[in-house]
């Protein structure tokens, strides 16, 4: 029997002006497929001039400046709108989407689509509702009491996974995917019997837990920080309010 860790797998992944996902702006993003492990991916890659100027901080991490993104970069309206029904399509097919860190890259993409498109990624998902696997939350959850960090970076080193050219959307992405089968491998004892569906609806159980814990964790060290518990997706404001 395959598991469904070593099944087809899409991931999804942006660079940005920022981390604000209210106001800060997509500037590159990729959709990469892989039947099985070691397969070739398929890799789509958008660039995006986003309307704004790109803050330094931002452009040290990704390298994207403004005169780049201003000669190459597509305008965002028809891209969000690309991304959103590529995103749709992985759903209908069935493929789980590997997110890391998913309330970030998901919730900007629906602000950008708010923004650019009038609509939002629920309105593209409403026949086919995303089923995410997010190795941050999964790691997190299964291996709760391991000390450090769990940037992308860090899982890859956990997990063994190569990662080449970091802060690259398409690199990030591939390597996310390829920490979610290693994840699943390493943890098939506890794993193999739950669908991607029954542990996309654990994992927001999961990452509301962990977002309590470290919003409790602030407290006791004298920073005290609201640590928003949804999952895979934030509510707009309007609809929070």
């Amino acid at each position: 029997m395959t598991h469904w860790y070593d099944g087809p797998l899409a991931a999804f992944d942006t660079e940005t002006t920022g981390v604000d996902v209210e106001e800060d702006r997509i500037v590159s993003a990729a959709v990469v497929v892989q039947d099985s492990p070691g397969g070739r991916p398929r890799i789509t890659r958008w660039l995006v001039n986003p309307g704004v100027p790109v803050p330094p901080g931002a452009i040290e991490v990704h390298g994207l400046t403004d005169d780049h993104l201003q000669r190459n970069g597509r305008w965002p309206a028809p891209v969000m709108e690309e991304i959103a029904r590529s995103l749709a399509e992985q759903c209908a097919a069935g493929r789980p989407l590997v997110v890391m860190n998913a309330p970030f890259d998901l919730t900007l993409l629906d602000r950008e689509l708010r923004r650019h498109r009038a609509s939002s990624l629920s309105r593209y998902l409403d026949r086919s509702p995303l089923c995410v696997l997010d190795p941050r939350v999964l790691d997190k959850h299964l291996d709760r009491y391991r000390k450090g960090r769990r940037t992308l970076t860090d899982l890859c080193a956990q997990y063994e996974v190569v990662l080449d050219g970091a802060h690259d959307a398409a690199a990030d992405a591939l390597a996310a995917l390829e920490v979610v089968r290693a994840v699943g491998r390493r943890f098939n004892a506890r794993l193999e019997r739950l669908s991607p569906a029954e542990l996309h609806t654990l994992q927001a159980v999961w990452h509301a837990a962990q977002a309590r814990g470290l919003q409790a964790w602030f407290a006791r060290s004298g920073t005290p920080e609201t640590v928003d518990p949804a999952w895979p997706l934030r509510p707009g404001l309007a609809a929070a309010a």
